[in-house]
């Protein structure tokens, strides 16, 4: 199934104890529709307040609804911030994480002067002009398969070896009127990593970094080096490839 979501009232995807969680509501869902208790697998593990157009869930199930009836039933029962947007029968060993190829999201910032008020859950603002052809000669310079440990989330440092290696396919920017946009797909994400990304070409926006900075950013392997985690909302899964 592809799933469309609305993050500002979820704890992320996975689920957590005593927490709203995106994958609690569509086992919720399933298990009032089935009578199944269902675990569902989904192919990006978004954090809290991230959106998706385009996540990908798979599961198992005995029931004898087929894929089209089973999608109508849930949309029946989910809250008004989850969809189904498409199911189909999937072959078998599918599955949604671990069949995935690449990942694509798609960061949104909101750079007017005024402040945003419609849609401000789904835009970072920032009012400072943001030159968004610096940040995607800088964005073409991470391209490739590196290792993006000084773009990881705090649970990767230079202390705490891990495997930070990643294949980034692509990562552009440009500006829409107001907004500035950064497109990302890379095989997987490490935690945070986007959301760094974005925050260290922000300041290649701004002048405060040169473009041909990050390829340093990027050698160095430390995280404190780069630029600042940009606020979750901004963020939206968007497509996943298999």
């Amino acid at each position: 199934m592809t799933v469309q979501y609305d993050g500002t009232e979820f704890a992320g995807f996975q689920i957590q104890v005593g927490r709203r969680t995106v994958q609690e509501v569509l086992e919720t869902a399933l298990h009032q529709v089935t009578g199944e208790g269902t675990r569902v697998a989904g192919a990006g593990r978004t954090d809290s307040g991230v959106h998706a157009t385009g996540q990908v869930i798979s599961f198992e199930t005995r029931s004898s609804l087929n894929a089209q009836v089973l999608k109508r039933a849930m949309n029946a029962v989910l809250p008004d911030d989850v969809a189904i947007a498409s199911a189909a029968d999937a072959p078998a060993g599918f599955h949604a994480r671990f069949s995935a190829k690449s990942r694509a999201y798609r960061y949104t910032v909101w750079n007017g002067r005024e402040r945003l008020v419609i849609g401000r859950e789904y835009a970072y603002s920032w009012r400072a002009y943001l030159d968004d052809a610096a940040m995607d000669r800088a964005a073409a310079l991470l391209v490739g398969r590196h290792d993006f440990a000084a773009f990881a989330g705090a649970s990767h440092s230079v202390d705490k070896p891990s495997n930070t290696v990643r294949a980034l396919f692509r990562l552009h920017c440009w500006r829409e009127d107001q907004r500035v946009l950064i497109e990302a797909a890379a095989d997987a994400f490490l935690p945070h990593m986007v959301r760094n990304l974005v925050g260290t070409l922000m300041l290649v926006g701004t002048g405060l970094r040169m473009a041909e900075d990050v390829n340093e950013i990027l050698a160095s392997r430390d995280r404190r080096r780069a630029g600042r985690t940009v606020p979750a909302k901004g963020l939206c899964l968007t497509r996943v490839q298999y």
